[in-house]
């Protein structure tokens, strides 16, 4: 009798310089739009103390999370990792964490593309900008790894240095009397609503891991794509918080002249005040904007796609999501669904309310991530580790306490997008606990 043919695989092309621009890409966009709007609620002070245990969050989260990668280098990162330490439904909550994460993030990014191009060219509509970026990169993913890694890598450059440019332009009109305008506007309470957008700055690094089925020496070159990438993101976070703020004040870079509505763009409306519209560093840095939130919604797209093709491939969902294309050799069925949902997303207009169902998804990844963690050392200590996570356990715990008091903030200060968060957890269990066997 002949032998089944062999399913399609994924194929192992990436290396250190590919996660780094993988890493960098997928949240470089957080700096170009979003936290701004933390400012509204936290106002200077606010968005920066939420900054600052968002960041030591992420430093203890991604050294972590990379024991865990390296040591279990599959596509479904969190999902793999939660199901190996507590089972299927540990598994479950943790891969839906994720996808929700990955699928929501995009939609958000995409508003900001439309926005920039808008201020490129006012005739186009944002939307319909927002659609077709879609279409056209969900076709680059599908293509091939290869083509989209090299892609990512290309705008990623870019985009940093579109951030270099900025900074460069800002700094010799930084004044720091500038970060002490109104600076805890709605008390602190404002520091607590300001953390969905403190996350923005960093969400999605971890989409790394994802990839860690395509990458080259897996056990080796995780660490130092995570590793080089949350460093350099680091770095452009306090400077872009810092120069933009200290420009004009907070609220210039998030109300335009004139108006009361928050902007999807406040690098360009920040150099407004010391440029003008009508300058070249202005229309320049406007334009290589639209890099770097090429780089995170190219990015996560790319991310999503292999989160939910190993959610598929266990018929966790339905099953021929888990499918891999024989010609391109991609996750194509679970590219095509990400972006109908994404698409669907779009027309509801809601820039920060889509981030902040995204932060749910990353919030609840995390803790359950930290909590896998734990669980692996306790039952397989003598699984192969190349890299451990230094300071263990005060490391994977200083994560989990830090993303679980910012868990209880957004969802004290935002109960109607929780309900929504929730809402679509259990209806996806049901459906897992009812059809899955």
């Amino acid at each position: 009798m002949s032998e089944a043919p062999s399913q399609p695989k994924l194929e192992r092309k990436l290396g250190p310089l590919m996660l780094w621009g993988l890493g960098v890409g997928y949240v470089i966009s957080g700096m170009y739009f979003g936290w701004n709007l933390g400012l509204e609620q936290g106002g200077t002070l606010g968005l920066a103390v939420a900054t600052g245990f968002v960041i030591v969050m992420y430093l203890a989260f991604t050294f972590s999370y990379t024991e865990m990668a390296c040591a279990i280098p599959k596509a479904g990162g969190a999902f793999d990792y939660a199901y190996k330490a507590g089972g299927k439904d540990l598994g479950f909550f943790a891969g839906m964490a994720q996808n929700i994460e990955f699928i929501f993030a995009p939609p958000a990014i995409a508003f900001a593309i439309g926005a920039y191009l808008n201020v490129l060219i006012p005739s186009l509509s944002v939307l319909s900008i927002a659609i077709v970026a879609y279409i056209i990169f969900t076709a680059i993913n599908i293509y091939g790894i290869q083509a989209a890694a090299t892609f990512e890598l290309l705008v990623t450059v870019l985009a940093v240095i579109g951030l270099l440019l900025f900074f460069f332009a800002a700094a010799p009109e930084f004044s720091t009397a500038n970060l002490t305008k109104n600076t805890l506007p709605n008390g602190w309470t404002g520091a607590f609503a300001a953390i969905p957008f403190a996350i923005w700055f960093f969400l999605a690094i971890e989409g790394v891991a994802n990839v860690a089925e395509e990458t080259i020496n897996p056990q080796k070159n995780i660490l130092i794509g995570f590793g080089s990438a949350i460093l350099t993101l680091v770095i452009l976070c306090l400077l872009t918080f810092t120069l933009s703020v200290g420009i004009n004040g907070w609220e210039t870079v998030v109300y335009p002249p004139g108006s009361e509505t928050s902007s999807d763009s406040p690098l360009p409306l920040a150099l407004s005040y010391i440029l003008g519209e009508g300058s070249m560093i202005y229309r320049i840095i406007s334009f290589i904007g639209l890099f770097g939130l090429v780089a995170s919604f190219h990015g996560i797209i790319l991310a999503a796609g292999r989160a939910t093709y190993e959610f598929g491939k266990v018929k966790f969902i339905p099953g021929f999501l888990g499918k891999i294309s024989p010609r391109f050799k991609t996750p194509a069925n679970a590219l095509l669904i990400n972006t109908g949902i994404g698409i669907i997303a779009l027309f509801t207009g809601k820039t920060g309310e889509i981030i902040t169902i995204a932060c749910f998804g990353a919030l609840s990844l995390y803790i359950l991530s930290m909590i896998s963690v734990i669980r692996l050392r306790l039952k397989f200590p003598e699984m192969e580790r190349p890299f451990r996570v230094p300071l263990y356990p005060a490391t994977p715990w200083v994560a989990l306490v830090i993303a679980s008091v910012a868990f209880v903030a957004i969802t004290v200060y935002n109960p109607y997008l929780a309900l929504i968060y929730f809402g679509i957890l259990a209806v996806s269990y049901l459906w897992f606990k009812i059809v899955h066997k």
